[in-house]
């Protein structure tokens, strides 16, 4: 089987540099794979973490501005993020598309300005509502947001792009897809995919699963074909992010 991408996105928290230095350390100790594990921690505290574990994490942010740079208060550019050692980002996740209002449209932009200027590799974040899935919606929506979200996006760079299943119902929630579910999702990203760059590109894009992670889950998880795992809460508890990345 092939290497798994686990990415942790730590969100708002924690609120101290030192806790979350813990955090990386006690996950260090437990740490025994082949797997590619990314951190993406608050931006805050990036720099302080590079330079203490960067020879055993990759890191990332949990989102960037589609500016290159300019009178933008408050917002950081892809060139900054590389600056500082990241090589991920997270783009489009749930939470910025809900709480934030953020558009496929405003994602698009920021994945141009990504995959143009720095050689970050985006996380591009993508699912339905609960009310969407029981509406049978869900095929629906995870189309537009492709289509729209990688419009003018090039195959030879789309082949670097992480494509993250996050279905919205399944976030914070402790409720897991089923495998079936997860399955049937992936099939129709795969199907989009296709559609929009042919078999051969859309054949070298990851695909992954976020959505209440744990170390209960994973091998459940992964046993669907996903080629990794985004995990929230689950990745500031050190043993059970361990475990995670360990899978195989």
């Amino acid at each position: 089987m092939k290497n798994k991408l686990i990415i942790a996105n730590w969100k708002c928290n924690p609120t101290k540099a030192k806790e979350g230095e813990k955090i990386l350390n006690d996950i260090k100790k437990n740490l025994n794979t082949k797997n590619k594990v990314v951190i993406c921690p608050p931006v805050i505290f990036l720099s302080q973490y590079f330079d203490l574990f960067s020879s055993f994490f990759s890191f990332g942010v949990q989102d960037l501005h589609y500016k290159e740079k300019g009178p933008y208060t408050g917002e950081i550019s892809p060139k900054m993020a590389q600056d500082v050692g990241c090589k991920y980002a997270i783009i489009g996740h749930s939470e910025r598309r809900t709480i934030l209002k953020e558009t496929d449209q405003e994602i698009n932009l920021k994945l141009q300005q990504i995959i143009t200027t720095t050689k970050i590799t985006p996380i591009l974040c993508i699912g339905e509502s609960g009310e969407e899935r029981k509406a049978k919606k869900t095929n629906l929506i995870i189309k537009k947001q492709l289509d729209l979200s990688l419009r003018n996006i090039p195959k030879d760079k789309a082949e670097k792009i992480v494509i993250a299943y996050e279905p919205i119902w399944a976030i914070g929630t402790g409720v897991v897809a089923t495998e079936e579910e997860i399955s049937e999702a992936k099939d129709n990203i795969v199907k989009i995919l296709c559609d929009i760059y042919g078999n051969k590109t859309a054949s070298q894009i990851k695909i992954i699963y976020g959505g209440s992670v744990d170390a209960n889950n994973i091998a459940s998880i992964l046993n669907t074909g996903m080629d990794g795992v985004l995990v929230g809460g689950a990745s500031l508890k050190p043993k059970d992010f361990s475990m995670i990345a360990n899978c195989k």
